[in-house]
């Protein structure tokens, strides 16, 4: 038999609620006041609610303490599936920063009596609540912004009801100014509150690898430390990429005879990356002064050539030059093209057949919801008689259609347009850093652009993809190279609807349960208006020298443990007397997925003004 579902109702003012909800084998009610028995009693049919409560076997309790919860039940009987506080108040004439407080200590005591899987209810007025769905929506700071008070606690607001009390047999509010007196509870929100995953910190990572027949250990960027062998490529992986990646692999195969190539590909690579800006790459680089701990020692990883990262390298470094050929640098590999030119130089590539690479790449940019430090890449390439290329892209780019349009139906909500674009200089700043990145790596030829019409997304038309044409150099001047490059994260996003690429990476079970093996379905958010804490940092920088900025979003990046939800440069300043110039950044912490509290963005704005004065050498104001 199943256990019964154990549900706390807080705040009764006259038990209607409480007694609607009674009668349940399936539920065991606990119903409390704050008040004592005689007074709520002389409350208009609260008596009557109680003994029908009483008499359906449901506990009734009084002058319960909403933010002292745990001291009224045992041990063994704390834990609630559900907690139920309708339209709290301090009583009176208590204004908002009252309410906040109580809402705040309530959300405390409920983290010690809540199942782990529980939810919170709390009903509000049309306004109190001040998050998006309330309408009108009061201003923040007149609000009881619920939604960070939450945060606070350890919960995310995972769904928004109107609270219908026409619904509710013989329900009836009361309790206006601590009265037996009804108010209007019209355009009144339920909001349904769950437990976030805690914050996350990792602690720094070496991961070793085989390149070249050497084994090399190499300290992981601490930015990176959680993305490093997911595995969301797997071959039983029921992650959007993988969805995306299966379905090309399989729409392609019909038309070319296809090999993939996943199992040899280095997460280092070592070479130039011409015309690639050095301030975007993860460098890692030989440190002969490190030496090997005891536990490497024991485990044999002391043969082992060990390598550090270089948080920001530039064509000067003394740190790179000094001691370190230009051919001995190495860095996380930011295309999987370099794999591909490496296959097509072997003897065992066979022209007419398309291979197949994909894995994760790694690239430093300014923080947005859609650019990403590490997205998943699939490369196709082909080599094909000359003359007959444009007729390979158009079958590539046809195939790549048909897939993703075939995705697109099973998650249907909104049009879907995909084009091929001519590369130019002019549309290379207007697409994505995905497209600006690809053109510095090597010439393109088309970008392949989706166009998704998604409520309230703002990346309604974003390059996904690329199309390059090279002549086949090992070979008669009769073959050229076709290749095609693609952000299978990107494509996932904008086909699901994901409104910020950190939500591919979290752990939350929550996002990949939404998401059967082999199909694709419209996200639904499971933290619903995260708050937002909002930072200014100011400072002088260097003379004469050019402010880093993609060097100052990854500081951000790491510091926050990706809680950055953006960074925007708001004013500079250039001081005539001494030629030195200052900036200002407007710095906002937001969580995707997890809760977020004031004290905790506070204290990620100040370790990233340690971090930003220690590392990039500027001169906080």
């Amino acid at each position: 038999m199943a256990a019964q579902r154990r549900v706390l109702l807080l705040g009764e003012g006259n038990f209607s609620f409480a007694a609607s909800l009674s009668g349940d084998a399936g539920t065991s009610v606990v119903a409390t006041c704050y008040e004592s028995e005689e007074e709520v009693s002389a409350r208009g049919r609260a008596a009557e609610n109680i003994q029908r409560l009483r008499e359906r076997g449901a506990e009734v309790m009084f002058s319960v303490d909403c933010t002292r919860l745990k001291d009224y039940f045992f041990p063994a009987k704390r834990e609630f599936d559900c907690i139920y506080f309708n339209f709290p108040h301090c009583g009176r004439k208590a204004g908002v920063v009252k309410n906040r407080e109580l809402l705040s200590h309530f959300f405390h005591s409920c983290a010690e009596v809540l199942t782990e899987e529980g939810e919170i209810h709390v009903a509000l007025c049309n306004g109190q609540g001040g998050t998006p769905a309330d309408q009108p929506r009061r201003e923040w700071h007149n609000s009881w912004q619920i939604v960070a008070v939450a945060a606070g606690a350890g919960f995310i607001l995972s769904n928004v009801q109107p609270f219908k009390a026409e619904t509710i047999h013989g329900y009836k509010c009361t309790g206006y100014r601590s009265q037996d007196k009804s108010f209007c509870i019209e355009g009144a929100l339920n909001h349904i509150f769950t437990r976030s995953m805690p914050l996350a910190y990792f602690k720094p990572m070496i991961c070793e690898i085989e390149l070249k027949s050497q084994r090399i250990c190499f300290q992981v960027p601490q930015v990176l430390v959680d993305k490093i062998n997911r595995g969301f490529l797997e071959v039983n992986s029921n992650h959007p990429v993988q969805t995306v990646k299966e379905k090309l692999t399989a729409v392609l195969s019909q038309a070319f005879p296809l090999q993939s190539i996943d199992y040899c590909l280095s997460l280092l690579f070592q070479g130039h990356l011409n015309g690639v800006c050095h301030s975007n790459i993860f460098w890692i680089v030989l440190s002969p002064e490190e030496t090997p701990s005891t536990e490497e020692m024991a485990s044999g990883r002391a043969n082992a050539i060990l390598f550090s990262h270089v948080d920001f390298y530039s064509d000067t470094d003394d740190n790179v030059q000094e001691g370190c050929q230009i051919a001995e640098q190495y860095c996380l590999r930011p295309s999987l093209l370099p794999h591909a030119q490496a296959v097509i130089k072997s003897a065992a590539f066979v022209p007419g057949t398309l291979y197949v690479f994909s894995g994760p790449v790694f690239r430093k940019c300014l923080i947005s919801p859609y650019s990403m430090p590490v997205f998943h890449e699939m490369v196709f390439v082909c080599a094909v008689n000359r003359g007959t290329e444009n007729s390979c892209i158009e079958m590539l780019v046809d195939k790549i259609k048909n897939s993703i349009h075939s995705l697109h139906q099973t998650v249907s909500g909104f049009p879907l347009t995909i084009s091929l674009q001519k590369a130019t200089c002019s549309e290379t700043t207007e697409l994505n850093d995905f497209a600006a990145f690809e053109s510095q790596l090597s010439k393109v030829q088309y970008f392949l652009c989706m166009e998704v019409d998604a409520l309230d997304s703002s990346e309604k038309c974003s390059c996904v993809g690329v199309i390059r044409t090279a002549p086949y150099e090992l070979a008669s001047s009769d073959f050229v190279i076709v290749s095609a490059s693609l952000n299978l994260d990107l494509i996932a996003m904008l086909l699901c609807g994901i409104q910020d690429w950190r939500m591919l990476w979290t752990s939350d079970t929550r996002f990949l349960c939404q998401f059967p093996r082999g199909e694709l379905r419209l996200f639904k958010s499971f933290s619903l208006y995260p708050p937002s804490y909002v930072h200014d940092v100011s400072f002088w920088v260097p003379d004469g020298e050019q402010f880093d900025e993609a060097a100052f979003h990854t500081i951000a990046r790491q510091v926050s443990g990706e809680m950055v939800a953006s960074i925007q440069l708001i004013d500079s300043f250039h001081q005539s007397e001494t030629g030195r110039k200052s900036l200002c950044y407007r710095v906002a912490f937001q969580s995707c997925d997890k809760a977020l509290s004031r004290r905790e963005a506070a204290a990620m704005q100040l370790l990233c003004r340690e971090e930003l004065k220690q590392r990039l050498h500027i001169a906080l104001r």
